[in-house]
């Protein structure tokens, strides 16, 4: 019997294969955690927002998160529900409910100040997700992780005839003496809540 022969291509493969076989892999639920009321949110969007489909704009859109240990295969981490994308939004559709303010949905809208009359809603939304990612290092003594988020949103308000954007970028870092899902998960709800209440605070 003649001994099988792989070429470099194959034995790359076949060693992908293994590896995100072996691979850990954890859901997140995206929760906003609500801390305070934005009284003054109604008054500047009005008390319906129509929603755009979000942009999920990410080089890697599976994932929303990686660990490091010292030995062995990375965990990495997805939202749930997926895709990445639609779990956002559901989080922030409920974010702005919690908030008094209804989410109208829209399958698109151009972006321009001229088109905002033919929205059935007192201000329009269109939201690109440039970065969301959580990263963990694991050390001898300590762990570190850091969370990322860059959104880039664009608000048409009727009441001001204008179209606003905005470029939310965040970083939060934590040391923890060992990395677990929960922790992580609760550095990204952490970070997802304070991104929405940055644009709820100052929407334009």
């Amino acid at each position: 019997m003649k001994g099988k022969i792989f070429s470099p291509l194959a034995l790359f493969v076949m060693i992908f294969v293994v590896a995100c076989a072996g691979a850990q892999i954890y859901s997140i639920p995206l929760q906003y955690q609500a801390r305070k009321t934005f009284p003054s949110l109604q008054q500047k969007i009005g008390s319906r927002l129509g929603v755009t489909p979000f942009k999920d704009e990410r080089p890697e859109k599976s994932y929303i998160g990686i660990h490091f240990p010292l030995q062995g295969l990375a965990t990495r981490f997805e939202s749930l529900p997926m895709p990445f994308d639609r779990a956002f939004q559901k989080s922030f559709g409920e974010a702005l409910s919690w908030s008094g303010v209804k989410v109208v949905p829209v399958s698109a809208w151009d972006g321009t100040p001229e088109s905002l009359k033919d929205i059935d809603a007192d201000s329009v939304l269109m939201v690109e997700i440039k970065k969301f990612w959580t990263e963990g290092k694991a050390g001898l003594v300590k762990t570190d992780i850091v969370g990322r988020v860059h959104l880039v949103t664009h608000l048409g308000v009727k009441s001001e005839g204008k179209v606003f954007t905005r470029n939310i970028e965040i970083e939060k870092e934590v040391t923890v003496p060992r990395s677990t899902p929960e922790r992580v998960e609760k550095l990204t709800n952490l970070i997802l809540s304070d991104v929405f209440d940055i644009f709820f605070s100052y929407p334009y």
